[in-house]
Protein backbone atom coordinates (compact mmCIF):
# COMPACT_ATOMS: atom_id res chain seq x y z
CA UNK A 1 0.00 0.00 0.00
CA UNK A 2 2.77 2.44 0.93
CA UNK A 3 4.58 1.68 -2.32
CA UNK A 4 1.45 2.52 -4.32
CA UNK A 5 1.01 5.87 -2.57
CA UNK A 6 4.71 6.71 -2.87
CA UNK A 7 5.02 5.92 -6.57
CA UNK A 8 1.72 7.58 -7.42
CA UNK A 9 2.86 10.69 -5.54
CA UNK A 10 6.19 10.67 -7.38
CA UNK A 11 4.41 10.64 -10.73
CA UNK A 12 1.99 13.37 -9.71
CA UNK A 13 4.63 15.66 -8.21
CA UNK A 14 6.09 16.31 -11.65
CA UNK A 15 2.99 18.31 -12.66
CA UNK A 16 3.57 21.24 -10.25
CA UNK A 17 7.33 20.90 -10.77
CA UNK A 18 6.86 21.36 -14.53
CA UNK A 19 4.65 24.37 -13.80
CA UNK A 20 7.24 25.83 -11.43
CA UNK A 21 9.95 25.51 -14.08
CA UNK A 22 7.70 27.24 -16.62
CA UNK A 23 6.95 30.02 -14.13
CA UNK A 24 10.66 30.73 -13.66
CA UNK A 25 11.87 30.05 -17.21
CA UNK A 26 13.39 33.25 -18.57
CA UNK A 27 15.53 32.91 -21.67
CA UNK A 28 16.59 36.39 -22.79
CA UNK A 29 16.96 35.89 -26.53
CA UNK A 30 13.54 35.86 -28.12
CA UNK A 31 14.31 33.41 -30.93
CA UNK A 32 15.85 30.92 -28.49
CA UNK A 33 12.99 31.30 -26.00
CA UNK A 34 10.44 30.86 -28.78
CA UNK A 35 12.09 27.73 -30.18
CA UNK A 36 12.61 26.28 -26.69
CA UNK A 37 8.95 26.68 -25.78
CA UNK A 38 7.72 25.19 -29.05
CA UNK A 39 10.17 22.31 -28.58
CA UNK A 40 8.82 21.56 -25.11
CA UNK A 41 5.27 21.53 -26.51
CA UNK A 42 6.42 19.11 -29.22
CA UNK A 43 8.32 17.00 -26.66
CA UNK A 44 5.13 16.67 -24.62
CA UNK A 45 3.23 15.66 -27.76
CA UNK A 46 5.83 13.00 -28.52
CA UNK A 47 5.63 11.71 -24.95
CA UNK A 48 1.84 11.53 -25.19
CA UNK A 49 2.09 9.65 -28.48
CA UNK A 50 4.50 7.17 -26.91
CA UNK A 51 2.13 6.70 -23.97
CA UNK A 52 -0.66 5.79 -26.42
CA UNK A 53 1.61 3.51 -28.46
CA UNK A 54 3.48 1.67 -25.71
CA UNK A 55 1.23 1.80 -22.62
CA UNK A 56 -2.42 2.65 -23.15
CA UNK A 57 -3.22 0.59 -26.25
CA UNK A 58 -0.97 -2.46 -25.60
CA UNK A 59 -2.13 -2.79 -21.98
CA UNK A 60 -5.72 -1.81 -22.73
CA UNK A 61 -6.29 -4.31 -25.50
CA UNK A 62 -5.21 -7.40 -23.56
CA UNK A 63 -8.62 -8.22 -22.07
CA UNK A 64 -10.81 -6.92 -24.91
CA UNK A 65 -11.81 -8.05 -28.40
CA UNK A 66 -10.53 -6.32 -31.52
CA UNK A 67 -13.87 -4.61 -32.17
CA UNK A 68 -14.05 -3.42 -28.56
CA UNK A 69 -10.54 -1.97 -28.80
CA UNK A 70 -11.40 -0.02 -31.95
CA UNK A 71 -14.76 1.02 -30.54
CA UNK A 72 -13.45 2.41 -27.24
CA UNK A 73 -10.65 4.33 -28.96
CA UNK A 74 -13.26 5.86 -31.28
CA UNK A 75 -15.49 6.69 -28.30
CA UNK A 76 -12.57 8.47 -26.63
CA UNK A 77 -11.78 10.52 -29.73
CA UNK A 78 -15.40 11.49 -30.40
CA UNK A 79 -16.02 12.37 -26.75
CA UNK A 80 -12.91 14.55 -26.64
CA UNK A 81 -13.95 16.26 -29.88
CA UNK A 82 -17.27 17.14 -28.23
CA UNK A 83 -15.50 18.44 -25.11
CA UNK A 84 -13.05 20.42 -27.25
CA UNK A 85 -15.88 21.98 -29.24
CA UNK A 86 -17.63 23.05 -26.04
CA UNK A 87 -14.43 24.53 -24.59
CA UNK A 88 -13.80 26.40 -27.85
CA UNK A 89 -17.28 27.92 -27.78
CA UNK A 90 -16.61 29.12 -24.25
CA UNK A 91 -13.22 30.54 -25.26
CA UNK A 92 -11.34 28.16 -22.96
CA UNK A 93 -7.73 27.16 -23.69
CA UNK A 94 -7.15 23.87 -21.88
CA UNK A 95 -5.98 21.42 -24.53
CA UNK A 96 -2.63 20.78 -22.86
CA UNK A 97 -4.23 20.38 -19.44
CA UNK A 98 -6.90 17.98 -20.71
CA UNK A 99 -4.30 15.97 -22.64
CA UNK A 100 -2.07 15.73 -19.57
CA UNK A 101 -4.90 14.44 -17.39
CA UNK A 102 -6.15 12.07 -20.11
CA UNK A 103 -2.67 10.52 -20.09
CA UNK A 104 -1.92 10.72 -16.37
CA UNK A 105 -5.10 9.27 -14.84
CA UNK A 106 -5.28 5.95 -16.76
CA UNK A 107 -1.52 5.42 -16.46
CA UNK A 108 -1.73 5.96 -12.68
CA UNK A 109 -4.60 3.45 -12.52
CA UNK A 110 -2.49 1.01 -14.53
CA UNK A 111 0.42 1.63 -12.13
CA UNK A 112 -1.69 0.51 -9.18
CA UNK A 113 -2.91 -2.56 -11.04
CA UNK A 114 0.67 -3.47 -12.01
CA UNK A 115 1.81 -3.28 -8.39
CA UNK A 116 -1.18 -5.36 -7.26
CA UNK A 117 -0.30 -8.05 -9.80
CA UNK A 118 3.14 -8.45 -8.23
CA UNK A 119 5.10 -7.40 -11.32
CA UNK A 120 8.48 -5.75 -10.70
CA UNK A 121 8.07 -2.96 -13.23
CA UNK A 122 6.11 -0.60 -10.95
CA UNK A 123 9.04 1.69 -10.12
CA UNK A 124 10.12 2.04 -13.74
CA UNK A 125 6.54 2.70 -14.88
CA UNK A 126 6.16 5.39 -12.20
CA UNK A 127 9.40 7.03 -13.35
CA UNK A 128 8.24 7.07 -16.98
CA UNK A 129 4.90 8.62 -15.99
CA UNK A 130 6.80 11.23 -13.98
CA UNK A 131 9.10 12.06 -16.92
CA UNK A 132 6.06 12.50 -19.15
CA UNK A 133 4.26 14.70 -16.61
CA UNK A 134 7.18 17.14 -16.33
CA UNK A 135 7.00 18.62 -19.87
CA UNK A 136 3.21 18.25 -19.88
CA UNK A 137 3.01 20.28 -16.66
CA UNK A 138 5.29 22.88 -18.24
CA UNK A 139 3.08 23.15 -21.31
CA UNK A 140 -0.18 23.18 -19.36
CA UNK A 141 1.11 25.94 -17.09
CA UNK A 142 2.06 28.18 -20.03
CA UNK A 143 -1.29 27.50 -21.67
CA UNK A 144 -3.15 28.52 -18.51
CA UNK A 145 -0.98 31.60 -17.96
CA UNK A 146 -1.39 32.72 -21.56
CA UNK A 147 -5.16 32.55 -21.09
CA UNK A 148 -4.91 35.07 -18.24
CA UNK A 149 -4.76 32.88 -15.12
CA UNK A 150 -2.43 34.03 -12.34
CA UNK A 151 0.76 32.12 -11.58
CA UNK A 152 0.01 31.42 -7.92
CA UNK A 153 -3.44 30.08 -8.66
CA UNK A 154 -2.18 27.82 -11.44
CA UNK A 155 0.54 26.34 -9.22
CA UNK A 156 -1.95 25.74 -6.38
CA UNK A 157 -4.26 23.98 -8.81
CA UNK A 158 -1.37 21.88 -10.09
CA UNK A 159 -0.49 20.82 -6.55
CA UNK A 160 -4.09 19.69 -6.17
CA UNK A 161 -3.93 17.82 -9.48
CA UNK A 162 -0.79 16.00 -8.33
CA UNK A 163 -2.95 14.22 -5.72
CA UNK A 164 -4.64 12.40 -8.59
CA UNK A 165 -1.50 10.24 -8.79
CA UNK A 166 -1.79 8.39 -5.46
CA UNK A 167 -5.61 8.38 -5.59
CA UNK A 168 -5.77 6.82 -9.07
CA UNK A 169 -2.97 4.39 -8.24
CA UNK A 170 -4.83 3.28 -5.09
CA UNK A 171 -8.01 2.83 -7.12
CA UNK A 172 -6.16 0.61 -9.57
CA UNK A 173 -4.54 -1.31 -6.72
CA UNK A 174 -7.68 -1.85 -4.61
CA UNK A 175 -10.55 -1.88 -7.08
CA UNK A 176 -9.48 -2.68 -10.62
CA UNK A 177 -6.74 -5.29 -10.38
CA UNK A 178 -9.37 -8.04 -10.77
CA UNK A 179 -11.28 -6.20 -13.50
CA UNK A 180 -8.91 -5.94 -16.46
CA UNK A 181 -11.75 -5.19 -18.89
CA UNK A 182 -12.71 -2.05 -16.96
CA UNK A 183 -9.08 -0.94 -16.77
CA UNK A 184 -8.65 -1.66 -20.48
CA UNK A 185 -11.74 0.37 -21.36
CA UNK A 186 -10.42 3.36 -19.39
CA UNK A 187 -7.02 3.17 -21.05
CA UNK A 188 -8.34 2.80 -24.60
CA UNK A 189 -10.84 5.63 -24.21
CA UNK A 190 -8.00 7.82 -22.95
CA UNK A 191 -5.86 6.77 -25.92
CA UNK A 192 -8.53 7.94 -28.35
CA UNK A 193 -8.88 11.26 -26.53
CA UNK A 194 -5.14 11.85 -26.55
CA UNK A 195 -4.80 11.04 -30.25
CA UNK A 196 -7.50 13.58 -31.03
CA UNK A 197 -5.83 16.28 -28.92
CA UNK A 198 -2.37 15.64 -30.39
CA UNK A 199 -3.52 16.32 -33.93
CA UNK A 200 -6.17 18.92 -33.13
CA UNK A 201 -4.33 21.13 -30.65
CA UNK A 202 -0.84 20.10 -29.59
CA UNK A 203 0.90 19.49 -32.93
CA UNK A 204 -0.37 22.79 -34.44
CA UNK A 205 0.95 24.65 -31.37
CA UNK A 206 4.36 23.04 -31.78
CA UNK A 207 4.82 24.20 -35.39
CA UNK A 208 7.48 26.89 -35.84
CA UNK A 209 8.48 28.15 -39.28
CA UNK A 210 12.11 27.67 -40.34
CA UNK A 211 13.04 25.91 -37.09
CA UNK A 212 13.81 22.21 -36.67
CA UNK A 213 13.98 22.01 -32.87
CA UNK A 214 10.25 21.34 -32.28
CA UNK A 215 10.17 18.36 -34.66
CA UNK A 216 13.28 16.93 -33.00
CA UNK A 217 11.64 17.56 -29.62
CA UNK A 218 8.66 15.46 -30.68
CA UNK A 219 10.98 12.62 -31.67
CA UNK A 220 12.82 12.94 -28.34
CA UNK A 221 9.54 12.71 -26.44
CA UNK A 222 8.58 9.59 -28.38
CA UNK A 223 12.02 8.06 -27.73
CA UNK A 224 11.51 8.68 -24.02
CA UNK A 225 8.43 6.46 -24.08
CA UNK A 226 10.13 3.89 -26.30
CA UNK A 227 13.03 3.66 -23.85
CA UNK A 228 10.67 2.98 -20.98
CA UNK A 229 8.77 0.42 -23.03
CA UNK A 230 11.93 -1.48 -23.91
CA UNK A 231 13.20 -1.40 -20.33
CA UNK A 232 9.87 -2.57 -18.88
CA UNK A 233 9.43 -5.15 -21.61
Amino acid sequence: MFQVILLGSLAGAMIPLGGLIAANENIQRYWLRNEFRHSVVAFGGGALLSAVTFVLIPDGEKALSTFAVIGWIAVGAISMAAVDARLSRRGSHRAQLVAMLSDFIPEAVALGAVIASGESSGLLLAMMIALQNLPEGFNAFREQRDSGAKTGRILRNFVGLSLIGPIAALAGFLLLADFPQVTGTIMLTAAGAILYLIFQDIAPQAKLANRHGPALGAVAGFLLGLTGHLLIG
